[in-house]
């Protein structure tokens, strides 16, 4: 069985070019760094920051910011280059395929489903909780506890907008899967549309959280700040999902740090998020680069400077009490006195800013699964285009009802680890296929290189690593649960229907008689 066969690189470019089956180029430069951006700019800083503060790293998640950027940054070099070099959708499936073949493609295609598909979910779920805050500011009421929580949630208090009886079960998150309809119906109306929608809600957030980080830095406590990582008898603290206890080896000093690190990292997925719409950008060699590294280094300076204010404006342990996923309102109110405007025009913007994560993770998500379907990997369902739009609305409508599972009946603290330990690793496969390919192919066209790979590629391998091993037993085996669903998919369908295994690649467009490589 060749499970190793590899796509030659000359009929992924075949399949690049536009035509009436392939999606439609409409992306310039600066619409790929807002995609970028605002897949970035969301859930990451404005709900995983605090839950990672609040129960791993303290103050110090601004040290977890700089690990997970790192590891990121590097990370975004192999994929910049892998862009440029390869232009059609599928992000690091497409990659994988072409230097690590067709079973590492799978693993990886596979795998990008926790990142995206669960990334949706996860921002979902913070979007909804944000949505009641808005409805308690402005229209003095709030959809039920029941109604707006998972069913493995309890409430835990009596008063505010989580306010019901003591040890009420959630039911579903209704909220959630509103957002995701909606944003559903705007991606199989098409891609230039959803990026116009996307730029204005960029905008809106950037300007959002470079407001908070100028007037909050004169409210910094720093108190707050003191000690910078939380100390092993920091005690228990309880929530909606169970108790933390700070004693925990992942739950205070450096270790706690590298804990935050992983949780953070949910924050950077966006960057990536843009190599799979390489197959729409008008000039993908020279455009996919600049868009994803501009838009990461971008919003790592603004991650580490925001994430420094945050912590100093309201102590750690609140963040996992009172403000839980709404946690930048709630320090607003309790430290910037005479600010409650912003408050309130951050709940606005914060619901914007959300929906634009989730608009790119759903594309991303579709695209991916857009590929693997021509490759033949995965039914035909998910290529099928709208005939007026040119949209996999198929593959739309059905990741609109998985998603909706998954943020309405799941709590976004496991959907998030999932998504963490997923891109974690498509990221450490990304950085060994670049290191493979610079052996095994040197020659080939490459607008953009990763510079000093061979110190780069390993470096950015080894760091998303460690960041895998502090994720924890439950979510590894989550990981190797999901892996062999996958595995019985690939072993029941995709060997039988694959275009490179069997010399059939008129799904990709590829010449007649392609030369297959092992």
């Amino acid at each position: 069985m060749k499970l190793f066969i590899k796509k030659p690189l000359a009929h992924l470019m075949a399949a690049s070019k536009e035509g009436e089956k392939t999606l439609k180029r409409t992306l310039g430069v600066g619409s790929l760094i807002a995609l970028g951006i605002g897949a970035i700019i969301g859930a990451g800083i404005f709900v995983r920051t605090a839950a990672a503060a609040g129960q791993h790293a303290g103050p110090a998640v601004t040290i977890s910011f700089l690990i997970a950027a790192a590891g990121c940054a590097l990370a975004g070099l192999c994929y910049a280059e892998f862009a440029s070099m390869i232009p059609i959708a599928g992000s690091a499936y497409t990659y994988s395929y072409a230097t690590m073949g067709e079973f590492i493609a799978w693993i990886i295609g596979w795998d990008l489903v926790l990142e995206y598909a669960l990334g949706a979910a996860t921002v979902a779920i913070g979007w909804s909780q944000y949505f009641n805050t808005f409805l308690d500011t402005f229209f003095h009421t709030h959809i039920p506890f029941a109604l707006s929580h998972s069913p493995f949630e309890v409430s835990t208090t009596t008063t505010g907008i989580y306010a019901a009886e003591l040890g009420t079960h959630g039911i579903i998150n209704l909220p959630a899967v509103f957002i995701l309809l909606l944003l559903t119906l705007l991606l199989i109306k098409g891609t230039a549309e959803s990026a116009a929608v996307n730029n204005i809600i960029v905008i809106v957030k950037v300007t959002i959280v470079l407001m908070i980080i100028g007037l909050g830095w004169s409210f910094i406590n720093p108190a707050y700040h003191t000690p910078y990582m939380i100390p092993t008898n920091a005690g228990t603290v309880k929530t909606n999902t169970g108790i933390v206890d700070y004693a925990d080896t992942f739950n205070h000093g450096w270790l706690g740090v590298l804990r935050g690190a992983s949780v953070v990292f949910f924050a950077f997925i966006g960057f990536d998020a843009v190599s799979t719409a390489a197959q729409e950008a008008k000039n993908p060699q020279k455009d996919m680069p600049k868009g994803i590294l501009i838009s990461l280094v971008f919003c790592t300076i603004l991650y580490i400077l925001f994430s420094h204010v945050l912590t100093g404006l309201v102590p750690y342990k609140m963040f996992l009490v009172q403000g839980k996923e709404a946690s930048v309102t709630y320090a607003i109110q309790a430290a910037m006195h005479g600010y409650g405007w912003l408050a309130s025009f951050v709940t606005i913007a914060i619901l914007g800013g959300f929906s634009s994560v989730i608009l790119v993770m759903l594309l991303g998500q579709t695209r991916v699964f857009y590929t693997m379907s021509v490759d033949g990997l995965i039914w035909p369902i998910f290529s099928k285009l709208h005939t007026r739009f040119r949209t996999p609305y198929k593959s739309q409508w059905f990741f609109f009802v998985m998603v909706s599972l998954f943020a309405g009946f799941i709590p976004d603290s496991i959907v998030g680890d999932m998504v963490s330990i997923g891109t974690l690793f498509a990221f450490v496969l990304v950085c060994i296929g670049i290191f493979i390919l610079r052996r095994t192919d040197p020659d080939i066209t490459r607008p953009f290189k990763t510079p000093i790979y061979y110190i780069v590629c390993p470096l950015g391998a080894l760091i998303c690593l460690f960041m895998m091993a502090s994720e924890g037993t439950d979510n590894w085996l989550r990981l190797f649960v999901w892996m062999a669903i996958g595995f019985i998919i690939y072993f029941s369908y995709s060997v039988k229907h694959s275009h490179v295994r069997h010399g059939n690649a008129e799904g990709a467009n590829d010449p007649p008689n392609p030369k297959f490589v092992e």
